[in-house]
């Protein structure tokens, strides 16, 4: 019987639990494409890594040992969409691990201008380095280029830093690290609120298929009519049996709110319009609201923002999202050192630096 991976269309339209084995070498994840990949052993594992990553470079000698050990890999950022904190997060999870990196942030300084084909100016960049990290308006384009290197002779791992509106998988990764520290690792029993626009916005897309890792986890999803969450998510999560609310009454689901994770009206996808026709001003974060909220509960954001959160709001410690961002930049750094099987170096290393320290002391 033909091999379904012969077939790029056919693979595109399979479920996606059926596929990942294609992404897969020797029992491990070899591309980072989907949430649906991040099993909950492996969120903690990488969760471990990140966090021993933090402790061992606060110090020079610590720093050092872990740019040593990658120094010998270098990686193509491939950002043909707009972004600013996925890039730079990347870039610098890159560099604390000693990676060498490239890149391209607009196809007019490529080859693509004299009619070369995306899936070619990806085969060539292969030829230089040992990982791309790609984002991508397209969807399903990322996945198809981690398809094509692995038919290669010289495969390449790809990891997805967001592919058209359907995936972000490492933004969920960091999203879930932050409910991770922020509830000192459980959470487990959670009412999560999303809101905004949530039928195009693919962090809450795919935060919402890591939530199958967890035990009675509760969603709301809060948003105007036009742009409420999509019949795929509503479905994956009747599946996993995770309970959830649509409603466009934010002020109804705020008390009970464990977490609450704002987003922007993502207008960059409109096709005539349609962005300025709703008023999102219900769907705003407004001081005022501190008031409601549990004393623990804490708010997020992807960011970029606009309106929907107040800068008022900054100022409280339950506004987490710059903290959100940081955490980016570790934990893709445990997701690049775990692809390259250098985790237990880290751990080990960090394990040495604490020896070190009680016998100093």
């Amino acid at each position: 019987m033909r091999e379904i991976t012969d077939n790029w269309e056919e693979l595109y339209e399979t479920e996606v639990s059926q596929k990942l084995r294609h992404f897969s070498r020797e029992g491990r994840m070899y591309d980072c494409l989907f949430a649906q990949q991040l099993t909950r052993e492996l969120l903690e594992e990488l969760f471990t890594i990140a966090d021993n990553l933090r402790k061992i470079t606060k110090t020079k000698e610590g720093a050092d040992h872990a740019s040593s050990l990658l120094s010998d890999k270098r990686a193509m950022l491939y950002f043909v969409q707009p972004s600013t904190r996925t890039f730079l997060s990347f870039l610098n999870a890159c560099h604390l691990l000693g990676i060498k990196t490239s890149e391209i942030r607009d196809t007019s300084t490529s080859s693509e201008v004299k009619g070369e084909s995306s899936e070619d100016t990806v085969r060539t960049f292969s030829s230089y380095v040992d990982l791309i990290i790609m984002r991508h308006p397209t969807p399903g384009f990322v996945e198809k280029t981690a398809w094509l290197m692995n038919r290669t002779k010289r495969p390449v791992p790809v990891i997805n830093a967001g592919s058209g509106k359907d995936q972000h998988p490492t933004q969920a990764l960091l999203d879930v690290y932050t409910l991770h520290k922020s509830f000192d690792g459980e959470i487990d029993g959670k009412k999560i609120v999303m809101v905004g626009d949530l039928k195009r916005g693919r962090t809450v897309r795919s935060l919402s298929y890591l939530m199958k890792n967890y035990k009675n986890v509760s969603l709301a999803f809060v948003s105007p009519k036009e742009f409420k969450m999509e019949p795929d998510i509503l479905g994956f999560l009747k599946k996993h049996s995770i309970p959830y609310v649509e409603t466009a009454d934010f002020m109804s689901v705020m008390p009970e709110a464990d977490a609450i994770y704002m987003t922007r009206i993502q207008d960059e996808h409109d096709t005539s319009g349609e962005s300025r026709k709703v008023d999102y001003s219900p769907f705003y974060f407004k001081k005022e609201h501190l008031k409601i909220i549990k004393p623990s509960c804490v708010i997020m954001h992807p960011l970029p923002r606009r309106d929907e959160i107040e800068t008022a709001v900054d100022e409280d410690p339950r506004a987490i999202y710059w903290r959100q961002e940081r955490n980016g930049m570790w934990v893709r750094a445990a997701m690049i050192s775990y692809i390259f099987k250098t985790n237990e170096k880290i751990i080990e290393c960090c394990i040495s630096n604490v020896s070190k320290i009680l016998y100093d002391t």
